[in-house]
């Protein structure tokens, strides 16, 4: 069961037949033979994968209700928390490129025993949690769509969600190319519930760009989304998702990379910014403006859309959620992967491990726990592991010894530093909220 000396994440293994054209052709772009669109597709889709935590189901009741509420209000908040996002991915894709190693093997190696046991713990809690609230995300869309009973299509997510890991098994562009179809799925379903909306553009314009707030509720709500900006296990999955991907034999041939790199951040955390506009538009066009204030439930949120916008708008707002549950529970389970390999140097079968990341959802469906509450509750447990990746990530990336050319400028461990604190206030915030407000 377990591989003592194989610290590398799978996707980290000797290159298959399909992923050598893939480094060959990423080779010929470092070396100048291919520019433009060309020269940047060999390098894009790790930031695919790890875009996916950022459109989770947690995004999608966090988004929706602040549209109904608060209608275009605060718009201007997931523009800001999609520049934070931006930010901290592309320090972990940095991470990965310069040290040819993932956060977790790189905190393993710099952070004494008690404190690499500690952040493990944590970490394995935190991959529980986020599993929890993509897979219920992805059993709920199924039991709205289908009226299948939510244990039974719990049953079927994860024989749907095995079948996605299987794909790793058979190179890293297969399972690039079905998370950024599912990403696509999701783009289309909003695209087009935002054309049936038919929002007012001024007033989307006024509110992404106007900050502002509207008494203490909007506030939490904006806490809410800038702390689902942040996905802990995604830090940790991104670095691993560069580290062995395109390596660079020397300091000039990794700084290519990175720029390669970073395009795919932008692309990508741009794409899942957008997703989350739409989101949050849909709901303020469709309810607010209707008089609709209250809708918190994604349950609920489905049953208003088909009624308000007609044209099967509940139905594709389903297929959008059930695309987002898949893919991100599948990319959940391989950071949890990462973490175990990274501080333990050692691994389980990928599929033992997605089982055991299963039970809780399991549970909690068994019991008959409102999804939406457990959605809420995976959020909070969340908050807790934030501060435990941006920290170690801000350090690493700091450090000129570790990092080489590729280490942070001074601006921007600044603006990271300034980002990690609002992120980290923030979440506290919402704990003591959660708990004591």
């Amino acid at each position: 069961m377990t591989e003592p000396d194989s610290p590398r994440p799978d996707f980290a293994r000797q290159a298959l037949p399909g992923e050598r054209r893939v480094l060959e052709a990423a080779e010929r772009s470092l070396i100048g033979h291919k520019r433009g669109l060309r020269g940047v597709w060999p390098f894009l889709g790790p930031a695919f994968i790890a875009a996916v935590a950022y459109v989770d189901p947690g995004n999608f009741a966090t988004n929706i209700a602040a549209g109904s509420k608060y209608g275009y209000l605060l718009l201007w908040v997931i523009l800001a928390s999609n520049l934070m996002a931006m930010l901290i991915q592309s320090m972990s894709a940095k991470l990965g490129i310069a040290t040819g190693q993932n956060l977790a093997e790189v905190s393993r190696e710099r952070f004494p025993k008690p404190v690499r046991y500690g952040l493990w713990i944590q970490a394995e809690f935190i991959a529980m949690a986020t599993d929890l609230a993509e897979f219920i995300g992805a059993s709920l869309a199924l039991n709205l769509l289908f009226d299948i009973p939510l244990f039974a299509a719990a049953c079927i997510t994860a024989v749907v969600s095995f079948a996605i890991l299987e794909l790793q098994n058979r190179g890293f562009r297969h399972l690039e190319a079905a998370i950024a179809g599912m990403v696509g799925l999701i783009v289309l379903g909003f695209a087009f519930q935002v054309f049936l909306a038919d929002p007012d553009a001024t007033d989307v314009l006024h509110g992404l760009v106007t900050p502002q707030f509207s008494g203490t509720d909007s506030v939490l709500l904006a806490v809410g989304i800038i702390g689902a900006t942040v996905m802990p296990h995604v830090i940790y999955l991104h670095s691993a998702l560069t580290q062995q991907r395109v390596v660079g034999a020397d300091e000039l041939t990794r700084r290519k990379i990175f720029r390669f790199e970073l395009i795919d951040v932008i692309i990508a955390m741009s794409i899942a910014g957008i997703i989350n506009m739409c989101m949050l538009v849909t709901a303020a066009a469709a309810f607010h403006a209707q008089g609709i204030t209250n809708v918190a439930d994604i349950d609920q949120a489905f049953y208003k859309l088909g009624e308000v916008l007609g044209h099967r708008a509940d139905i594709v707002f389903g297929i959008a959620l059930l695309a987002s549950g898949i893919s991100s529970s599948s990319v959940g389970t391989l950071a949890g992967q990462v973490v175990m390999q990274g501080y333990l140097r050692r691994s389980i079968p990928l599929f033992l491990r997605r089982a055991i990341t299963m039970a809780p959802a399991f549970l909690l469906i068994g019991f008959q726990v409102n999804p939406s509450k457990a959605l809420v509750i995976s959020q909070v447990v969340l908050s807790f592991g934030i501060p435990f990746a941006l920290i170690p990530l801000l350090m690493f990336c700091r450090d000129q010894t570790l990092m080489g050319s590729l280490v942070n400028r001074r601006l921007t461990t600044a603006t990271a530093v300034v980002v990690i604190a609002i992120i980290v206030s923030l979440n506290v915030y919402l704990l003591y909220s959660t708990f004591f407000g």
